[in-house]
Parts: C-alpha cells; sequence; structure tokens
C-alpha cells in the first residue's frame, strides 16, 4: 500500500533538488548553490545534473567552467563536486581535514613532510611560468618529486607529485583545468589560483561543520543524523554537536528538518500532473541520503535489476542512470554509443510524456555528449551487459 507521507516526501526531495522544473534556464553556478553541489568522478553526472534541473546545455556549462562561475573541487569528505564560486572557498575549507590519507600512506613509504612541502614550493615556481600539465610540471620541478618504486605503485602512490598537487589543491593555491574544458574526462592542466579563494575566509571548523549540516538540511531534508554523517564524514561528536547548533526539528521517526523548512513542508501538495527526469546514476537526488529503498515504490524494490547494488538486504545506489516522476524512481537507462541510443526501462506502464523525456536526453547525450559514462573507468564495453539487461526489461 502506497504511504501518503513517503509519496509527499519524494516529490518534496525532488522539489528541494530543483528536479520539478522551478529553475528552468537558471544560470549552472545558481543551480548549484540551491539545489547542491554535483559529484563528480569524470563522469556525466555535472552535465546531467544541469540539464535535469534548467535545461543547460553542455556549451553552456563549459562557459561557466571556463569563466570560473563553477569549479570542480575537493570538497565534503574530500570527494571532488562541482561547486559555484560563491561557494569555493567554504567548499575547499569542508574537504581540508581529509587530505592526509595519501600523505599517511607516504610517509610508510618514506616520504616526509619536509620533502613535500619542498615539492609543493618547486610546483607553486614551476607556475608561476604558466598553466602546466602534470608531466610538463614533472619536468619543470626536476628532482623535487621522485618515483616511489614498486611498493608505492601497489598502494597507488607511483611518484611524490600527486601528492604536492593535491595538497595544492585543498588549500586553495592551486586548481585544475579540463585540458579539453570538460567535465567528464581526467586529464588536467594546473594553474595557480590567484587569488587565493581562502585568503579571506575566517571560518573555524566549527563554523564550518554547522554550515555544511546547514547545507544538506537546505538541499535534501528531511534526512536523519546517519545520512548526514554519511555524506559529511564527521565524527559522531562533531555531527551531533552541529545539528545540535541548527535546532532541527523532528519529522517522522528519525528524520529531522530545519524550523525554518518546517511550514513550507507541511504545506506543501504533491503535484497532480507526472514530471519526468531523467539524472545520473549519482544525482543528488539519490546519493545525498543514499536510501534508494525510500525512492521507490514498494513493489519495484524486488526488481532484479536494482539488486546488484543491495547491501544487507537494503537498496543503497543506483546501478545505472535514473528516471524519476516526482521524486520516485520509476525506471533506468544507459547510452549506447554503437546505436547512438538510450537502452531503458520504466517500473510504470510507458507513456508518451515519459517516451519523450527519454527521447530530449537521447538527443542531448548523441549531439552533446557523445556518451553518457557513470565514472571514469566506465565504457560502452563495460556497461553492456547493464544495457542488454535493460533492452530484454524493456521489452
Amino acid at each position: 500500500m502506497k504511504s501518503p507521507l513517503n509519496e509527499k516526501l519524494r516529490a518534496w526531495w525532488s522539489h528541494r533538488q530543483a528536479l520539478d522544473g522551478r529553475m528552468a534556464n537558471a544560470a549552472p553556478a545558481d543551480v548549484l548553490a540551491q539545489s547542491g553541489w554535483a559529484r563528480s568522478v569524470a563522469g556525466v553526472g555535472p552535465y546531467l545534473t544541469l540539464l535535469s534541473r534548467a535545461g543547460i546545455t553542455r556549451e553552456a556549462a563549459d562557459k561557466a567552467v571556463t569563466q570560473l562561475e563553477i569549479h570542480e573541487l575537493p570538497c565534503a569528505r574530500g570527494c571532488t563536486y562541482v561547486v559555484p564560486a560563491s561557494d569555493f572557498a567554504f567548499a575547499l575549507q569542508a574537504g581540508a581535514s581529509f587530505g592526509g590519507a595519501e600523505l599517511k600512506t607516504a610517509a610508510k613509504l618514506g616520504v616526509t613532510e619536509k620533502e613535500i612541502d619542498k615539492l609543493c614550493a618547486a610546483v607553486i615556481d614551476a607556475l608561476a611560468k604558466g598553466p602546466m600539465e602534470p608531466d610538463e610540471i614533472r619536468a619543470a620541478t626536476g628532482n623535487a618529486s621522485r618515483s616511489l618504486g614498486e611498493e608505492g605503485k601497489k598502494k597507488g602512490l607511483t611518484t611524490t607529485l600527486p601528492l604536492a598537487l593535491g595538497q595544492l589543491q585543498t588549500t586553495g593555491d592551486i586548481r585544475r583545468i579540463p585540458t579539453n574544458g570538460r567535465l567528464d574526462q581526467q586529464r588536467y592542466r594546473y594553474t595557480l589560483w590567484r587569488p587565493n579563494p581562502l585568503a579571506k575566509s575566517k571560518m573555524t571548523t566549527e563554523e564550518v561543520h554547522i554550515e555544511l549540516a546547514r547545507r544538506y538540511f537546505q538541499w535534501i531534508g528531511p534526512a536523519t543524523q546517519a545520512e548526514l554523517q554519511w555524506f559529511t564524514a564527521l565524527n559522531g561528536r562533531d555531527t551531533k554537536a552541529s545539528l545540535a547548533a541548527l535546532k532541527l526539528e523532528k519529522l517522522e521517526g528519525d528524520k529531522l528538518i530545519l524550523a525554518e523548512d518546517r511550514d513550507a513542508f507541511e504545506s506543501f501538495q504533491v503535484p497532480k500532473q507526472a514530471h519526468y527526469v531523467l539524472t545520473s546514476s549519482i544525482d543528488g537526488l539519490s546519493l545525498l541520503r543514499r536510501d534508494l529503498q525510500s525512492l521507490l515504490d514498494p513493489a519495484d524494490a524486488a526488481n532484479p535489476l536494482l539488486q546488484s547494488t543491495s547491501r544487507g538486504g537494503l537498496l543503497m545506489e543506483l546501478p545505472s542512470h535514473a528516471i524519476f516522476d516526482r521524486g520516485r524512481l520509476v525506471g533506468l537507462w544507459e547510452y549506447d554509443p554503437s546505436t547512438e541510443s538510450i537502452a531503458w526501462t520504466s517500473f510504470i506502464p510507458k507513456n508518451k510524456e515519459l517516451e519523450k523525456a527519454v527521447a530530449r536526453t537521447e538527443e542531448y547525450v548523441r549531439t552533446q555528449l557523445g556518451d553518457a559514462r557513470s565514472f571514469s573507468l566506465d565504457s560502452p564495453k563495460s556497461r553492456m551487459p547493464r544495457i542488454e539487461a535493460l533492452r530484454q526489461a524493456g521489452r
């Protein structure tokens, strides 16, 4: 049996994520500021985030990147997101405490902090001459960087240069630029970031934690403490302190909502008309809370296509790109470059509006992107089993 509250929650989350068309034709930076940062893993996530919320073309998104209106940088959990210029300093501070994992690994290989500090200084000197690709930086810094040998290769660290580049990005001293201007690839040049976005930031660590929690609940509340903690990767003490500072209100069970959003939520009505949107597999609607079950009608949860991402009986992640209607997951899709078409299936009867939504996204991917890989290692060959499974289910 369908729960009216569940339907309302789904539609509300979709509304907060601007997947209801309320931000049509908005600028890329405004979309990300209001609906939340777009997770980036060298896939089409950021492009589909902007398309599904505001109809933004790839050209417009790339232009916003070139003009530094939006930028990909390490932030929450130390993960990379595309964020608006208004959040550059805040986002960097949110990720500052997560940048030391590789340095700890390197320390076990004999790499010292002094060595990395010296390499960072050499990188800054080299980039003073202009943007460079990693091989050019390596040549310009000479003996300042070194190979970490076979042992380093086993741990994913072939040289010390990435350690310096990562640290300098976290501190806002340098930024990376996609070599072909696109967000769905992993080749970069590096350049000095002047002025450093962190230069005038005066937020304390505690203030950063509180503000990050506030943004989270603005983007995807109501949510639980556990869901917030997954997104921020803060420890339990800091998470509880941030929640206490926000004075959140309980909504249902362990779900929490900002007090200033309570009235809007209570008066919110589920739209009567369907509104189909195709999103990426790491869209904020599903990724921020990682509770896919709550976005499904109960009968759809047992669909075999969803079981590959089930953990301990819980559905947490999307196995493919998604089709949503007012917050409900109603289908899955993948792009097949060999046929230049979308392979898809739906959990509801197909209709003209749904088919139009698929056709619009198919044209966008075909004419503007060329492919729709989920992440850097995704390829047409690796996703072929998923494509075939979707086609079979679609029949």
